[in-house]
């Protein structure tokens, strides 16, 4: 497993990267893709670099989860990259000549994955690949 299962041990993989990368070390190519997303997000990067990575981030406390959102980032990069679901490259594709924007693109992309993560969660079962797919064309319309 890439990440590990404690969610200190992810948080601080997020920290080391960023810290890192405002270092100009050297940084293996996971640490890379890391770092990459933490700069596009400076509205996290305090919550990255502060000390207090067991920090719980609720929706009664009105904040968006910066580690998961950072994760769902990392989660559609590395979709685009290997094509799985199959023809969510192509899909991503047309949403960024949509949107102009790859981060932008991600953005829009990241609600679909949400959305069908919490689906899955919820009903005790996989990923419904062709549902995903489907809200992933929508956007690209």
């Amino acid at each position: 497993m890439i990440f590990g299962r404690d969610r200190r041990e992810l948080r601080r993989m997020y920290a080391d990267a960023w810290k890192k990368r405002c270092d100009k070390l050297p940084l293996s190519p996971l640490e890379a893709q890391i770092a990459d997303v933490v700069e596009l997000h400076p509205e996290y990067h305090a919550d990255v670099a502060g000390g207090d990575l067991d920090r719980d981030f609720t929706p009664e406390g009105g904040r968006t989860n910066p580690f998961l959102h950072m994760g769902l980032h990392l989660g559609i990069r590395e979709q685009v990259a290997t094509d799985r679901p199959s023809g969510i490259a192509a899909v991503y594709e047309a949403v960024v000549a949509a949107t102009g924007d790859p981060h932008a693109a991600e953005h829009r992309m990241i609600e679909c994955l949400a959305e069908t993560l919490w689906e899955a969660q919820n009903a005790n079962a996989p990923p419904d690949e062709t549902k995903y797919l489907e809200r992933l064309r929508c956007l690209a319309q």
